[in-house]
């Protein structure tokens, strides 16, 4: 029992180690783009500075999209238990099936944690779902049929 919490943790510690560094990345980003977008010169050519300028906003935007993203994704991230061990899969499960294991916890898809192949599933995405239906023994649609092997 306690070694799967403290499996659960360390999966979540690398969720959130994952989405931090986007976060970064993207707010890096963001002011490079606007960094970009203040060192525009003006040119005879005024329309190519117009066009130049309205890009690097484009692309601040953009990055600032992400960025909200990554912030959202932190946040729910916090927010789910992973102290509680499940009968079924919810979000803060880990799932071992016949064909992969999944941690139902944030949208990073695979990722080699410690040697362990696990897919990092968003509660919303629709494989979550499809697994949310399910308990154990269940068989479910992944990469054919894959059979839910152990919940917690």
């Amino acid at each position: 029992m306690e070694d799967r919490s403290a499996h659960k943790q360390m999966l979540k510690q690398f969720c959130e180690q994952v989405i931090i560094q986007r976060i970064a990345s993207s707010s890096k980003a963001m002011d490079d783009a606007q960094a970009a977008a203040n060192q525009e010169e003006k040119s005879s050519a005024g329309d190519k500075y117009e066009t130049s300028r309205a890009m690097s906003h484009l692309e601040k935007d953009m990055h600032a999209r992400q960025l909200l993203a990554h912030q959202q994704d932190l946040n729910a991230l916090r927010a789910i238990n992973i102290n509680s061990i499940y009968n079924t899969p919810a979000p803060g499960a880990f799932v071992q099936s016949s064909k992969a294991d999944f941690f139902i916890a944030a949208g990073l898809g695979k990722q080699l944690v410690n040697g362990e192949q696990v897919v990092f599933l968003s509660p919303v995405s629709p494989l979550a779902q499809q697994l949310m239906k399910k308990k154990l023994g269940d068989e479910f649609d992944f990469m054919g049929k894959s059979t839910i092997t152990a919940i917690y």
